[in-house]
């Protein structure tokens, strides 16, 4: 009686140096994909399969691994039939030959169809073998296909990591899988925390590994250390009467920083507190990663946490360096920001001339010059009694990019700009367009609140995409080194959130003719408006929106407000569920199927010859004055009903009348007629795209 062996795990830990807490993210996923990837290759049956990582160990566990390969049975073809076999039916030279190629006997081939003729094919059945012998070749190549944002060799080697490699851990079930890569030789060996426990321990299996490494200060699994860190800056955070400041970001980069996270409660002077809040947060997170502590209404607190990598009983030690540490920046931060405000930011300007925006874009006095050039423009366009402050705004929205925080924390440039704004008694609406130019800082983001704000953020991105464009420089695949993407998606959100009644093509007509002699011999309008209502569809379709609505519109999003496409949406979307819509839709493509795509002369009614075609054109004529009349006065759906009353006449029409008569005149006039009336309904959508 066959017996079936037992499942058993497998265990794979690549211990190494320190790797970039950034990097691991991303190892997690290559390493499970590579497993699934791997074992599906040798056809290694398992139940589930979990990645862990630490600073300084990746770790792959497979659960549920079947004890052998799947016996596989596949079918090679050879000759063809006629070539295989004689007249008396006996095989030839070609079938012994393919024969003795495949490892079968001539008399066992069979005859297969395919395509259209008949081979020969010989049925292999291939036993599969046992999954410790092909566990050394699958471990090694996973181990040497993972692939980091930056990769290292080190000694004489040839291997390529992300840090050198001092260990690999290799079982199956208590078995150790043996294998060898760049002289590094697996074993049953794991090594405990760097500092609190760095001895070698021998592991017996997938189990006592996990016990051997929490016994050593080892948190494997990365959800556990995120959660332990939540809440331990969670509790302390309480104690100083607070709550911290929790960035996913940073909860993610620290959770990948160490491997036995213990959470320390810091304090600082709180005279630092005079600083802008800001600042003080982007020293503490981006610079330390250290979390800083609010109270329930958002003002910041004089303590923050640091999550140590050792035990609690270090507390004082940690708790005294990062103090120190913090001191020592909050120091140069606040030396930067009094020096700073001894300046006007408009003293700044001329200094932008030395400032390099692009080598082929010229200095940010230009680019400000342009985003000034821009904005009057806008406001001219949208409420003209912005036009002196946010000119005002425009000139001097670069100026905080040569003070010497943003130099120092470039990541503040804007919000520096408000607090120097107001520091200078600016209006208020001036310093917040200067922190609002920024906005949205990625999709989804908080947009401008104010118009200033948004008429200067609008201003800064669509010169951008203008000026890019113009040298050629276009987003292509997963290359797009000044932010694009993101800078489209922002200016459609504005536009959309605030309504502006400005198109595309005209805003961008108006950048491009800033940029002069910039521009080459092609006109990248065309580049530009592809690029802008691919991010418009985008948009659209996060907001719900189906497919062939969206696309229904698009082409008319150069020439119209974003708002208006939108309310052409919902129309549209409306109009849908009205019960008369199908056979206007099947109406309206009909015409759309029999008309040609270049320009028609208009139709002379003086040609129609029967009373089908002479309604149609009566009827086709004051639907049109009516619809515009609509549009224009944005009754979108009132437009749309209008729109379908031409389905009886068109029904009519197609019925009784032969578009294509053997009289080119008469043939002609009817195509214009069509024509004429499809241009109707597409100056509202494109009603070929829907469904």
């Amino acid at each position: 009686m066959e017996t079936t062996e037992p499942a058993v795990p497998v265990l794979l830990e690549i211990g190494s140096e320190e790797i970039p807490s950034r990097f691991l993210p991303g190892a997690l996923s290559d390493l499970r994909s590579l497993a699934e990837s791997v074992f599906d290759e040798y056809r290694i049956t398992f139940t589930e399969i979990s990645t862990f990582a630490t600073p300084r160990r990746l770790a792959l566990m497979v659960a549920g691994v079947s004890a052998r390969q799947t016996d596989v049975t596949r079918e090679v073809f050879g000759p063809s039939k006629k070539a295989a076999f004689d007249e008396r039916g006996l095989p030839t030279r070609a079938a012994e030959g393919f024969a003795q190629s495949v490892g079968v006997m001539a008399s066992d081939l069979v005859i297969r169809s395919k395509g259209k003729g008949e081979y020969v094919a010989a049925v292999i059945e291939e036993k599969g073998l046992q999954t410790r012998l092909v566990l050394p070749e699958m471990l090694n190549k996973i181990v040497l296909s993972l692939r980091f944002p930056k990769s290292m060799r080190w000694g004489d080697g040839d291997l390529l990591f992300a840090r050198p490699i001092h260990w690999i851990l290799a079982l199956f079930g208590p078995e150790t899988v043996h294998f060898e890569i760049d002289g590094i030789k697996s074993g049953n060996i794991t090594r405990g925390h760097r500092f609190l426990s760095p001895a070698s321990f021998q592991v017996g299996d997938a189990d006592s590994y996990l016990n051997i490494l929490t016994k050593n200060y080892v948190i494997l699994d990365q959800g556990k250390r995120r959660d332990l860190i939540q809440k331990g800056i969670t509790s302390l955070a309480s104690t100083a009467g607070g709550q911290p400041v929790i960035d996913d970001e940073l909860l993610g980069t620290v959770t990948f920083l160490v491997e036995f996270p213990v959470p320390v409660l810091c304090g600082f002077s709180s005279g630092y507190l005079k600083l802008p809040k800001e600042l003080l947060i982007t020293v503490m997170r981006d610079h330390q990663k250290y979390f800083a502590v609010q109270d329930g209404d958002g003002n910041l607190l004089n303590s923050f946490i640091v999550i140590s990598n050792t035990r609690p009983d270090n507390e004082e030690t940690v708790r005294t360096g990062a103090e120190r540490v913090i001191r020592a920046r909050f120091d140069d931060a606040r030396f930067y920001f009094h020096e700073d405000r001894k300046r006007p930011l408009s003293d700044r300007v001329e200094e932008l001339r030395h400032v390099t925006f692009h080598d082929r874009l010229g200095s940010l006095f230009e680019k400000t010059d342009r985003i000034a050039a821009m904005s009057s423009f806008l406001s001219e366009r949208i409420d003209p009694s912005l036009k002196e402050w946010l000119d005002r705004a425009a000139h001097v929205s670069k100026t905080d990019l040569v003070t010497g925080v943003v130099r120092e924390f470039p990541e503040l440039q804007g919000v520096m700009g408000k607090y120097y704004a107001i520091h200078d008694k600016e209006r208020e609406e001036v310093a917040l367009a200067l922190e609002e130019q920024y906005l949205p800082a990625y999709f989804g983001g908080n947009l401008p609140r104010t118009d200033l704000g948004a008429l200067l953020s609008l201003s800064d991105k669509i010169d951008n995409i203008a000026s890019f464009f113009a040298l050629g420089i276009i987003p292509t695949g997963s290359e797009d080194p000044f932010a694009l993407r993101r800078q489209a998606l922002g200016i459609v959100a504005i536009l959309l959130e605030k309504g502006y009644k400005v198109s595309l093509r005209e805003v961008f007509d108006e950048a491009l003719r800033h940029l002069g002699q910039l521009k080459g011999k092609t006109d990248p309008m065309q580049s530009i408006m592809s690029f802008m209502e691919q991010r418009i569809e985008f948009v659209f379709s996060s907001m719900g929106f189906k497919q062939d609505l969206i696309r229904s519109v698009l082409h008319l999003s150069p020439e119209l407000p974003l708002r208006n496409l939108a309310e052409r949406i919902e129309a549209l979307k409306g109009f849908k569920e009205d019960p008369g819509f199908p056979d206007f839709l099947l109406a309206v493509k009909r015409i759309h199927n029999i008309v040609p795509k270049g320009k028609l002369p208009p139709p002379e009614e003086a040609l129609f010859v029967q009373e089908e075609e002479k309604d149609l054109f009566a009827a086709a004529a004051a639907a049109r004055e009516e619809v515009l009349s609509l549009i224009g006065k944005e009754g979108l759906s009132d437009a749309l009903m209008r729109l379908s009353e031409i389905t009886g006449p068109v029904n009519s029409f197609f019925d009784k009348v032969l578009v294509m008569d053997k009289q080119e005149e008469i043939r002609q006039n009817r195509l214009s007629l069509l024509k004429g009336l499809w241009e109707t309904a597409y100056s509202f959508a494109d009603f070929s795209r829907l469904l």
